[in-house]
């Protein structure tokens, strides 16, 4: 018994923004059936609306990509200011494939598989609202086609020159329907899906034709995607008969438009898509579409937050689908080793940005200290954050601070953007103090005097952990006050802030010279809260 082909399946997100979270459990799943099986993950930009597409958002979304790595087999990669392809069956832009989609639109307007439709945008909204007026209480009527021009209609708009757009001829009657692994056999009538434009007046090709014509091109097997797309397939299901029928001269319209312009030519084992799987939509937890009111939806924007990119990963795969044991946290291998299409469920999946949260907190504390160390470089030199604190790359002595700080504030991070609070203290030479933390904390009695007794003690004391403790610990009884009226004066004087890492290991970090310099500069500042001059 042969076993099934390896499976193509691609990802092709419009240059037209951000990479959303939604689109890219879409690319997650893809991969990780690609992974699966043995088989092969394109990644294709779909650019044909030059009114939209911009070159700023297709680097975005390849640094998004790359960023939290789901890496391709074939499409296009950056490199330096431009970009490089990396497949036989490209280009894999669609800008870069114009000539192809015109030849296809030719040869499907000579096989009578389209019409043209010279009507302005105005006419065209005058007669959807004219057919909305008569359709009452009946099923909607919305075949284009029953309103195709009369012959004298296509002379005059010819001799005019009055530009048109290209339409698909879908069948009057009958049924189409396909097998989709999430939501099993789907079936539409054809009687109301409405002839879609492939062709615009300008030449250019329109998503059903582009898409159509590139999975075809490219031996795609398996269409995964949002479930916002599952109205598009029945024209789909159209395009790849009419494509790869015979043409009566020992080939296919795709095959000879694709001879015609010079592209790579299908692999003969290549036939039409075999099946799909339409997901369900990503929500906020109140069940309503996932926006910026609910946080971060931006990969880019999760990045900037300082979540672990394997996190993501993990989080967007549960997003739909979980382990035959319900497991939580998985790594990559176990998620490809698990992961089954048909195990997602149907229902919209809610984004809890707390859970994600608490998983990435989870993750940060399981990392190795050096490794997390290199992760928040960029919160520190600028990548990420408004000010940078080292350079590029980090001095030995940054990167010693750095991973004198890690022990500090690992078990306390939940996302790494959350070093920018404790970083300053200890990579600045001097610090800023918070005004809240001055007014509360240096305007109370004693605050003075615990910052002068400090001053005094750990000068003179062996400079670790236990000595600086033992030292400091003295003080309540020399200055009749409590230790927290001690100890907060001390962590204010030395870190700018009323909350910091531990204490005694956060003085240890700085070292004696630049303790005392702290100490004796927070002097003036705490008297001058307490009124005194």
């Amino acid at each position: 018994m042969s076993s099934a082909p390896a499976p193509r399946v691609r990802f092709c997100p419009a240059p037209s923004g951000w990479l959303h979270v939604g689109s890219v459990r879409a690319a997650l799943y893809n991969h990780l059936h690609a992974r699966r099986h043995g088989g092969t993950f394109v990644f294709r930009i779909e650019d044909t609306d030059a009114s939209r597409a911009t070159e700023e958002s297709m680097r975005s979304m390849m640094e998004a990509m790359a960023w939290i790595g789901l890496a391709h087999d074939e499409g296009p990669e950056l490199a330096g200011d431009g970009f490089v392809t990396r497949g036989e069956y490209g280009p894999y832009r669609q800008s870069e494939r114009t000539a192809l989609y015109g030849a296809v639109a030719r040869r499907l307007e000579a096989a009578g598989a389209t019409y043209r439709d010279h009507r302005t945008a105005e006419e065209l909204e005058a007669w959807r609202e004219a057919q909305r007026a008569g359709q009452g209480e009946g099923p909607p009527v919305v075949k284009a086609s029953r309103f195709e021009h009369t012959p004298e209609e296509l002379e005059r708009f010819a001799a005019e020159g009055r530009p048109a757009s290209l339409r698909l001829r879908t069948p009057e009657s009958g049924t189409v329907a396909v097998d989709d692994l999430v939501r099993g056999e789907v079936r539409w009538d054809w009687a109301q899906i409405s002839d879609p434009v492939i062709a615009r007046s300008d030449g250019s090709a329109t998503y059903p034709l582009a898409n159509s014509v590139d999975d075809l091109a490219q031996g795609i097997t398996l269409i995964c995607r949002g479930e916002d797309l599952l109205s598009v397939t029945p024209r789909q299901v159209l395009l790849h008969e009419l494509l790869t029928a015979d043409d009566g001269e020992g080939s296919t319209i795709l095959d000879a438009a694709l001879a015609e312009v010079g592209l790579p030519a299908r692999d003969p084992s290549w036939t039409r898509p075999q099946a799909f799987a339409h997901l369900p939509m990503v929500v906020g937890m109140d069940r309503k579409k996932l926006s910026k009111r609910h946080g971060s939806v931006s990969i880019q924007e999760f990045a900037r937050q300082g979540f672990l990119p394997e996190t993501l990963r993990n989080y967007l795969a549960l997003l739909g689908w979980a382990p035959k044991d319900g497991r939580e946290r998985l790594d990559d291998d176990e998620l490809v080793a698990e992961f089954e299409l048909a195990a997602v469920g149907r229902s919209a999946a809610a984004f809890d940005v707390d859970k994600l949260t608490a998983f990435n907190g989870e993750r940060i504390r399981d990392l190795d200290p050096d490794e997390l160390a290199e992760r928040l470089v960029p919160f520190l030199d600028g990548t990420y954050g408004d000010e940078a604190l080292v350079d590029t790359p980090p001095s030995e002595q940054q990167v010693a601070v750095l991973r004198g700080l890690v022990p500090l504030v690992q078990e306390r991070m939940q996302r790494l953007d959350e070093v920018q609070r404790y970083a300053p203290a200890f990579l600045r030479e001097a610090v800023d103090f918070e005004a809240d933390s001055v007014t509360k904390v240096f305007g109370k009695a004693g605050s003075v005097e615990a910052i002068e007794a400090a001053g005094r003690v750990l000068a003179n004391v062996d400079f670790d952990v236990e000595a600086i403790e033992s030292a400091l610990r003295g003080l309540p009884e020399e200055l009749g006050i409590g230790f927290g009226k001690v100890a907060q004066p001390i962590r204010v004087a030395v870190t700018g802030s009323s909350v910091s890492p531990p204490l005694f290991e956060s003085i240890e970090l700085l070292g004696r010279q630049r303790t005392l310099a702290r100490l004796e500069a927070a002097l003036p500042v705490a008297r001058d809260a307490r009124g005194e001059r």
